[in-house]
This record gives C-alpha cells, structure tokens and sequence, in this order.
C-alpha cells in the first residue's frame, strides 16, 4: 500500500512542484534539505517511470538558479551588514572568505560552492555586494546549477535502478546515502580548512567557512 501510494503521488505534478519549492528555499535557508529532495525525485524517476529524469534534472536546475540570484539580488540590494545574523562574527569571517576568493576566480568558487550549502550562500550574497556584474555571475551560476541538478538526480536514479520493484525503499536509500554524501563534503571541507592551517599558507586567510552538515538538516 505504501508503495502504490508513492507511485500514484510521484505521477501527479507535486512531486516536481515541492522539489523546486525545497531546492529555491534550501539557496536562501540552507537547513532546508534541498539536495535531498532532488535525490529522491531522482530515485522515483527510475523506481516508478514518474516523474522523467530530465524533467526532475531541469525542474531542479531551475530552482537552484532561481535561489543562487535570489542570494546575489539580495546580496546587491542588502548588503552584508543589514541583518543581525549577518553579523554575527562566523557570518562574517564565511563573506571575508568569499570575498578573497571571489577575487581570485570568480568562476571557480561559484561553480564549487554550489556543492557546499553554506559557501554556496556565503557566496552568492558575497557576489552580489561585491557588485561582480550580473552578466558574469548568472551564465556561472546556472552552469554550477545544471551540474549539481543533474548529480543529484543522477545518484537518485541509480538508486532508484537498482531497486525497481520496491520505491519506498528506494526512496528512503536516496535520503541515506544523500546525507551520508553531505557529511563526507563537511568532513573533506574540514580536512582542507585544517591542512591549510597547518601549512601556515596564508596567515590573512580564514578558513573555508563550514558547510551545514547533512546531520543539521
């Protein structure tokens, strides 16, 4: 009963209208579990026909585009200092980050920090205040959106693949192995951030800020 539940839910237009509802707040609110959603449309796609693959694919794409402008909009418009939470000293030390980095390729750290939940908003805001132009940051920002749709559709689908007959589970192996996957990001995250500290390779540079762990979600 359970899986002829979730079979019907997955052939209507929800399955699509929430992802893209968790994955345009997950750019803004980085607890809310975006990655996750995507994960398990993915598995749906391939356990139960519905919805498509690509339409999963381009619906995620599209919100994650949506919510990294969203951030560099507010980013142009607000600031880095106009709400409490953005001053908050971490808060502060993740836009000092961005900052420099942004600086050093803002390419690279745009299309990477859509993979790490907190950089990824550090980023966007930080881009927007900064006044990078639009006409550079937007064509990044929905290539890193495409790339990191399609990762996590495409790990949803594997799943999904390898248990065809049985969707529920392959849904709830999708949340598991899309929350294993967000702490092995946090803890290579932090084992990079360390590594830096100990080489002493730049004394002025904070450390990358820490990602929201899948376990924050």
């Amino acid at each position: 009963m359970p899986a002829d539940l979730l079979t019907a839910i997955s052939e209507g237009p929800w399955t699509l209208v929430v992802m893209f509802a968790l994955v345009l707040a997950d750019a803004v609110v980085v607890v809310v579990p975006g990655e996750i959603a995507v994960t398990a449309a993915g598995a749906l796609s391939t356990a139960t026909g519905s919805p498509p693959l690509a339409a999963v694919i381009g619906v995620a794409a599209l919100a994650a585009f949506c919510g990294d402008a969203l951030c560099f909009a507010i980013g142009r418009r607000v600031g880095l200092g106009r709400w409490r939470w953005m001053r908050d000293t971490r808060v502060q030390r993740a836009f000092d980050w961005a900052r420099r980095r942004l600086t050093r390729g803002t390419a690279t750290v745009v299309f990477t920090a859509r993979f790490i939940p907190f950089a990824r908003l550090a980023v966007n805001l930080t881009a927007g205040a900064t006044r990078v132009p639009a006409r550079r940051f937007l064509p990044i920002a929905a290539v890193a959106a495409t790339a990191w749709a399609s990762y996590q559709a495409v790990i949803g689908a594997a799943i999904g693949a390898l248990l065809p007959d049985a969707p529920l589970l392959a849904v709830l192996a999708s949340i598991a192995v899309a929350l294993a996957l967000g702490v092995v990001i946090d803890v290579l995250s932090a084992r990079v951030a360390r590594g830096r500290a100990a080489r002493g390779a730049d004394d002025t540079d904070p450390d990358t800020p820490r990602p929201t762990t899948a376990e924050d979600r």
